[in-house]
């Protein structure tokens, strides 16, 4: 299984790209744990948010490979502990196809590609800057890992 992280949103801070770069090293090599980053499309003082979120969309959903388990990163989805992420970690693996985890625009998802999501997670009820989710789902997915690997790590 390969994870890959969809984001919509370029030109992250320094720290941003080196702390998601530490913790997709720190995940084994068979993750492949990959970035593809989808600009944002430019609004305006009078923007049509509906077309702006469609136009998004359909880059993230061109984006992903046919098969491609969907998790959209929304703060309506469901919160799972880090003991729940490493069982939903254990079941994608088990699945076998490879994951995408996608974050949306500033202006959120779109309604096509939360149609198309095979689970929804929040993070937070909070709405967390989009680099700042970048990190903290790098962070979770290697504890997860370390979990399920009975890494030192994860000292729960």
């Amino acid at each position: 299984m390969k994870l890959r992280l969809i984001a919509v949103g370029t030109r992250m801070p320094d720290w941003v790209d080196a702390a998601f770069a530490d913790y997709t090293r720190r995940l084994p090599p068979e993750y492949g744990f990959a970035l593809s980053e989808i600009a944002v499309t430019p609004r305006g003082k009078n923007a049509d948010i509906a077309r702006l979120k469609r136009d998004e969309g359909e880059k993230i959903l061109k984006a992903l490979p046919r098969d491609i388990r969907l998790i959209t990163l929304d703060e309506r989805g469901s919160q799972w502990s880090t003991e729940q992420l490493a069982a939903r970690l254990s079941a994608w693996l088990q699945d076998g196809r490879d994951v995408a985890l996608a974050i949306g625009g500033p202006d959120g998802h779109a309604p096509e590609v939360l149609a198309r999501a095979d689970e929804s997670w929040g993070l937070s009820k909070l709405v967390l800057p989009h680099a700042l989710v970048r990190v903290v789902v790098a962070e979770a997915l290697y504890r997860a890992w370390s979990v399920n690997a009975n890494h030192p790590y994860h000292r729960a």
